[in-house]
């Protein structure tokens, strides 16, 4: 059951996913989750977020900002780095999820979902069939329920680093 939760990949951060590799692959479509992904809670996309965005349409990738934030949230972070986007989006439900892959004109086997928690993030993307990243959240300052969250994550995250290193060792 907790195998339900468990991201495809991890990276300490968003911006240290090897793009490229991905591209290699025949990924074509990048779904970011923005508040602790990308940036700071609330916060405007900050230089190195627009630098990124800009790395990965000179790739070739496709982007799509995929928040359960309020269209202002969401607007206000898009508005230097312009990509498309979708707000409200119902993580974890795989609506969302759809609705990013149509904008993008790709396929669940030509996505890629990025984002920092295991409960709406990875599991929307696992719902969805999108192989996820997990990472680590840029700011441990959090709202209480997100908070509680974490909490709940810890023991998941426990067993998936177990396994995972196990894997590794075969």
């Amino acid at each position: 059951m907790l195998k339900t939760f468990y991201p495809d990949q991890t990276s300490v951060s968003a911006y240290d996913i090897p793009y490229e590799e991905l591209y290699e692959r025949g990924i074509r479509a990048l779904i970011f989750d923005i508040d602790n992904t990308l940036t700071e809670h609330g916060k405007p996309a900050t230089e190195r977020a627009i630098a990124l965005m800009e790395r990965l349409k000179n790739i070739g990738f496709r982007v799509c900002l995929l928040s359960n934030n309020k269209e202002e949230r969401v607007k206000m972070f898009n508005e230097k780095i312009r990509v498309d986007y979708i707000y409200k989006a119902g993580k974890p439900g795989r609506g969302g999820y759809e609705r990013a892959m149509e904008k993008m004109g790709s396929t669940k086997e030509t996505t890629v979902f990025v984002g920092d928690q295991l409960f709406t993030d990875v599991w929307g993307a696992k719902r969805t069939g999108i192989e996820s990243w997990l990472v680590e959240p840029i700011d441990l300052h959090e709202e209480i329920q997100i908070v509680l969250k974490r909490y709940l994550e810890k023991p998941i995250l426990y067993f998936y680093r177990k396994e995972k290193q196990k894997n590794e060792t075969r």
